[in-house]
């Protein structure tokens, strides 16, 4: 089973070729390519599937492009810091993944979808700045397999609330970490590891689902402004009409 394998196998997807090898060193493939036997392995395991349409990958694109909207995510980014840092160390999970994920999913909401009338419509399977669902909750043993309307109700308000939403996503990926059989211990390091890039990117592709994803949030944690957001001293983030 590509995900099973005890270490210290390589992580699945890190091949070679003899093209990839100079001076006896075995160079790993591209992180963000998954071979047909790993996408195989997840669509059976996580229900994952392929890019989503061209035309949708394009209003995606469009969507980032808007440097008011970009600034009013950083804005809200800004007042999660605190948890964001507090969880992800918490659970050894790199804090620059969990703010690439809220800030994509935080620009791309569907207006009003967080509206508490809309999540309690049931017309949404998924809520918050996460876009998480009530599954997340039952994964992470906060909610029963079979909830009561009333459970449901109180999950949702949980979803809603931006602070508990975000533990949620930090505890989603160290769920997912340990089904991977990824080192839980360890914050996974793109920059330093081929290995730790593909962990990174496979985390990314269980959150969302779609194949094109992991590229955008592995971009999107190089971002210089998102790295300050986090890292950087504090400093108000001032309305661009200013």
């Amino acid at each position: 089973m590509p995900f099973s394998a005890p270490r210290p196998r390589p992580w699945v997807g890190l091949d070679a070729s003899p093209a990839a090898e100079r001076n006896g060193a075995l160079l790993p493939a591209d992180p963000l390519q998954f071979s047909a036997e790993e996408l195989a392995e997840l669509r059976r395991r996580f229900g994952v599937h392929g890019p989503q349409p061209r035309l949708a990958q394009l209003f995606s694109d469009g969507i980032d492009q808007l440097q008011p909207l970009r600034h009013h995510t950083l804005g809200r980014l800004e007042e999660l810091r605190p948890v964001i840092l507090q969880e992800s160390r918490r659970h050894r999970i790199n804090p620059m993944l969990v703010t690439a994920v809220l800030f994509d999913e935080m620009r791309h909401a569907k207006p009003g979808e967080n509206h508490p009338i809309a999540a309690h419509s049931g017309l949404f399977q998924t809520h918050g700045l996460a876009q998480l669902g009530v599954g997340e909750m039952v994964h992470q043993g906060l909610l029963p397999p079979s909830p009561s309307a009333e459970q449901l109700s109180r999950a949702r308000d949980q979803l809603l609330d931006p602070e508990q939403n975000v533990r949620l996503l930090v505890g989603k990926f160290a769920r997912l970490k340990g089904a991977l059989e990824l080192p839980e211990g360890q914050m996974l390091q793109a920059s330093g590891s081929a290995h730790d890039a593909k962990g990174l990117a496979t985390l990314a592709y269980l959150h969302n689902g779609k194949l094109d994803y992991p590229r955008r949030i592995l971009a999107s944690m190089q971002d210089p402004e998102l790295h300050a957001l986090l890292y950087g001293q504090r400093k108000p983030l001032l309305s661009p009409l200013i």
